[in-house]
């Protein structure tokens, strides 16, 4: 545990120095959009080779699109500045570059997570899931809170007539069904990989279980009908 606490509190260290560098980010975004870090830094066990999993979520603008969406408040202008702020940011700190050459560095409106959710046509569903699961805000605080607050409510919405007997069973699932993805795409990269390397990734599954089954606990505990 005393490894563990250790890389808890230089994570913690090193997110908040990555706050305090992103004051451009934090003016474009204010009372727009959030930015929020998931992976390794988001679960507070990042290391020094680790990279930053990002996601950025725009408030809706009230201006539904031919497919019903709402977009981002956060205009696309300001969305490349703000990706530019985190890239010079996280290169003059020395993290590693944002995976797939910045490919997933993607930027939602909020009406992205709860629109389809539940549907086939859900896109969104590891980035909403993520940050209900093992997120931290980097940028804009309030804005991160409110958009869980909304993503939350979009899993109670059809239950207002059985407030009294409602359990979370569509997110426990939408949990489970996160972890079984993880599980999935684990298992096939490893499947290709030799013996004596794979006893290397074994520490992930166990703590991708571990977090499944902390958060099934979780989502059981939580009061009938609350939000």
């Amino acid at each position: 545990m005393g490894a563990l606490s250790d890389r808890r509190l230089q994570t913690k260290a090193r997110l908040q120095t990555i706050r305090q560098r992103l004051k451009s980010a934090e003016e474009i975004a204010t009372g727009k959009a959030c930015v929020y870090a998931t992976g390794s830094f988001g679960r507070g066990e990042a290391s020094l080779y680790s990279d930053l999993d990002l996601f950025i979520v725009g408030k809706k603008n009230g201006k539904p699109g031919p497919d019903g969406k709402e977009g981002s408040l956060l205009k696309h202008l300001d969305d490349i500045r703000i990706k530019a702020d985190l890239i010079e940011v996280t290169q003059n700190l020395g993290i590693q570059e944002f995976s797939g050459d910045g490919r997933y560095l993607v930027h939602y409106s909020v009406h992205d997570f709860t629109k389809t959710l539940g549907t086939p046509e859900d896109n969104t569903f590891t980035a909403r899931l993520l940050l209900l699961l093992e997120s931290c805000p980097l940028v804009e605080d309030a804005v991160y809170c409110e958009i869980i607050e909304e993503v939350v409510a979009a899993y109670w919405r059809y239950y207002e007539d059985h407030k009294g007997t409602f359990m979370p069973a569509f997110l426990a699932n939408d949990v489970l069904r996160l972890w079984r993805t993880f599980c999935v795409n684990y298992e096939a990269r490893t499947e290709r990989i030799p013996e004596d390397e794979k006893a290397k990734g074994k520490v992930k599954n166990y703590k991708l279980e571990a977090q499944s089954i902390a958060n099934l606990l979780f989502c059981s505990a939580l009061p009938v009908g609350s939000v």
